[in-house]
């Protein structure tokens, strides 16, 4: 909640604990280390998006990670990647060797599943849902592309299908509210707030089609929870999407609406297509566990201590 607080206990408080209780290695979850750490370190680096895209974050929360991130990396022992992508990124921009930086995916949660059609039908009864809609779920925020989807989605406007945004506001949004309301879809774009998780496999199930036209992820969680779901899914080909997606979705470049808006009409249009989608979703997300995470995490650990490994399954 509170930035500076959180950046004076990371850097300052942080490590003489950890140095005081004798801790063996120190794992930080996201992105930064204790610059005065004597603890041995493992980071997790998310993506890079702080520097690829400066412009869509706010200036202290990017000069922070810009100055941290690298500083932070080449000081750990070991560096974990959730995507290969992200892993090929921190190579490229820190200088890193490969065999400093290891993969290891997100797992998926086992409630991510199709619910039965019967309640499913319940959870729209009781919630309002529309009839027919097509989903984004996610941090509503400049990189998550939610522009390019509604102008796609006023491009096609499905007679009788709601686009439903749902998610948290995060920063500089005011794009997103200005472009429906320059396109009057004001009625047909519903933005229901931040869904409880687990609502999700009801609103990933009823949704005629998910969408998800971030321009760059380090991963793309949503994309496998709706894979997961069974829900027909258009994602972009862009940065580590495609990893999550495998062959179970169609890909678009992130910023062609016109190629979004056909996609989505042909899809709309053929129930076939659904189907065959909405049947590969289950076995590409399934490759996503967190056992598989926990015995990669454990593994990096070894080879940070010198210790060995766990045995593949």
């Amino acid at each position: 909640a509170n930035p500076y607080a959180r950046i004076f206990w990371e850097q300052c408080l942080q490590p003489v604990i950890a140095r005081r209780q004798g801790i063996d290695l120190l794992h930080m979850m996201a992105y930064v280390s204790p610059v005065v750490a004597v603890t041995p370190t493992v980071v997790t680096v998310h993506d890079l998006s702080f520097l690829r895209s400066p412009e869509r974050f706010r200036p202290a929360n990017r000069t922070y990670l810009s100055l941290f991130t690298g500083l932070s990396c080449q000081r750990a022992r070991r560096v974990i990647a959730v995507s290969e992508h992200t892993k090929q990124d921190v190579m490229k921009v820190y200088g890193l060797p490969s065999e400093k930086v290891d993969v290891v995916y997100s797992g998926l949660d086992p409630h991510f599943a199709r619910p039965a059609p019967e309640a499913i039908a319940e959870f729209r009864r009781a919630h309002g849902l529309p009839e027919k809609f097509i989903l984004y779920l996610g941090t509503i925020e400049p990189r998550k592309n939610l522009s390019t989807l509604i102008r796609a989605y006023a491009k096609v406007r499905p007679a009788g299908v709601k686009l439903v945004c749902a998610g948290g506001r995060g920063w500089m949004v005011e794009d997103v509210f200005q472009t429906v309301e320059e396109l009057r879809l004001s009625r047909e774009v519903i933005f229901p707030g931040f869904l409880p998780s687990e609502d999700l496999p009801f609103w990933y199930s009823a949704a005629q089609l998910f969408v998800y036209p971030s321009s760059y992820e380090g991963f793309g969680l949503p994309v496998i929870e709706a894979l997961a779901c069974g829900a027909p899914t258009i994602t972009t080909d862009a940065s580590s999407l495609p990893e999550a997606a495998g062959d179970a979705a169609l890909l678009v470049p992130p910023d062609d609406i016109a190629a979004l808006a056909e996609t989505i009409s042909r899809v709309l249009a053929d129930s076939n297509l659904r189907s065959e989608l909405a049947a590969r979703g289950p076995a590409q997300a399934a490759r996503f566990t967190w056992q598989d995470c926990a015995r990669d995490t454990a593994n990096t650990y070894a080879r940070a201590l010198g210790l060995p490994e766990l045995a593949q399954n």
